[in-house]
């Protein structure tokens, strides 16, 4: 006969050695109502100081049981990514891979998407890759000398809107704001957007290794000098401006947001394991 438990929390207990033996705080009580013959005089009870969760995980952003949830922290999912992704570019390029990237891109309706970013000698992928199924769904690619802005800083919103967001980014333009259509820019699920904002990952800080891929400095600091080289390796004509790196804000341009704020509450744009359904 099975028996089914909870285990949502575990109970923090402690170790001890045999004959380091210490009387509980009831056991204290009852020894010293059943002393006859002493003086009755008030007692003072020490009390151990509880371990407060804070003890237990000093950073909340290394609990285990939230990274888990995260199909891309679990065990070889990262690295079979990098794998497909490093087999698909050496059979249709065949060029330099300088590094790999997870990032949380926020399109320009706000949404969250968890996505690979690869840079290699000539070219940006953005990656869009199912860690459940463990394959590539949607790749972008983006040519180096096309890109001429780069923008750091932090978002900001129009003063109407209801779902805004703290923090910082950086926004990649590779064509020009004037040219997209009105249809693109209102459009939620258009891909003719010429530009790409990013973002940390929020399992920046859940090991070492994903503090290296998820940080957005160091993907900066690898993109801006890849972007440079190609201009200067570019045989087009080009822009002829080279490349621009600005620290200004970064504006979403969102009023209702009520797409994204259910998304983002939801984390609707990364793999991760929504609990059990059937019972």
């Amino acid at each position: 006969m099975s028996t089914i438990r909870s285990f949502e929390g575990f109970q923090p207990v402690s170790l001890k050695q045999e004959g380091d033996y210490q009387p509980s705080e009831t056991d204290q009580l009852s020894t010293e109502e059943g002393d006859p013959g002493t003086d009755p005089e008030p007692r003072q009870i020490s009390r151990q100081p509880s371990v407060t969760e804070s003890t237990l995980y000093p950073n909340p952003y290394h609990r285990p049981f939230v990274s888990r949830k995260y199909f891309a922290t679990r065990p070889g999912a990262i690295e079979t990514a990098i794998e497909d992704l490093k087999g698909h570019i050496a059979k249709t390029s065949g060029e330099t891979i300088q590094g790999f990237w997870l990032l949380t891109e926020i399109d320009h309706w706000n949404n969250e998407k968890e996505r690979i970013l690869l840079v290699t000698d000539k070219s940006l992928l953005i990656c869009k890759y199912d860690f459940i199924m463990l394959s590539c769904v949607q790749l972008q690619w983006i040519p180096l000398s096309s890109v001429y802005r780069i923008c750091l800083g932090k978002f900001v919103f129009p003063g109407m809107s209801l779902d805004k967001r703290q923090g910082e980014g950086l926004r990649i333009y590779w064509g020009s704001l004037e040219e997209q259509s009105l249809f693109s820019r209102w459009n939620p699920w258009s891909t003719e957007v010429p530009y790409a904002t990013f973002t940390e990952h929020p399992m920046k800080y859940t090991s070492e290794k994903f503090l290296e891929i998820c940080k957005l400095s160091g993907f900066t600091s690898k993109l801006v000098p890849a972007i440079q080289n190609a201009h200067k390796n570019s045989t087009g004509s080009g822009r002829g401006k080279g490349l621009m790196v600005l620290t200004e804000p970064i504006l979403i341009e969102t009023y209702m947001g009520l797409m994204s704020f259910i998304g983002n509450r939801n984390k609707l744009g990364y793999s991760l394991a929504r609990g059990s359904i059937g019972f």
